[in-house]
């Protein structure tokens, strides 16, 4: 009788992310800035380190109120850099909503909230299907 194995499929870890604290520390002034609206961008990584959010990119357009922030993604750049999105709750949860699960879903890997009063305690980061993630801080 022989046996046979079952082929397994090859599953890739997901990627480790980290956050420079001086990137960071200018999402947290954009929110506190833009309050009571929300702020919103995209997140960037370096050219040598994919995987390393050095920036923020403003989209051209971006209407923000005290509940939403609305995107304009035909503004977008061309750039393979641009990972994901961030941006602000005008109070303390940075939980996403619906509609930041679907804007996860169709643009980017990964994406971070943060909450009032804006600082390292109230933040969250998700990947494109709205699963908490962790960015550590460099």
């Amino acid at each position: 009788m022989a046996l046979f194995k079952r082929k397994q499929s090859h599953s890739f870890p997901p990627p480790h992310w980290s956050i420079t604290k001086k990137c960071l520390d200018l999402i947290f002034e954009c929110a506190k800035s833009s309050f009571p609206n929300e702020f919103g961008g995209m997140l960037k990584t370096s050219e040598g380190d994919k995987q390393l959010i050095t920036e923020i990119v403003l989209l051209p357009g971006t209407i923000a109120g005290e509940s939403h922030a609305l995107f304009q993604m035909h503004m977008r750049p061309i750039d393979f850099t641009v990972v994901g999105t961030v941006h602000s709750h005008p109070s303390p949860s940075s939980r996403p909503s619906e509609a930041d699960k679907q804007l996860f879903s169709k643009y980017g890997k990964v994406h971070i909230i943060v909450g009032m009063p804006y600082g390292y305690k109230s933040w969250s980061a998700y990947d494109y299907s709205g699963k908490k993630i962790t960015i550590a801080v460099v």
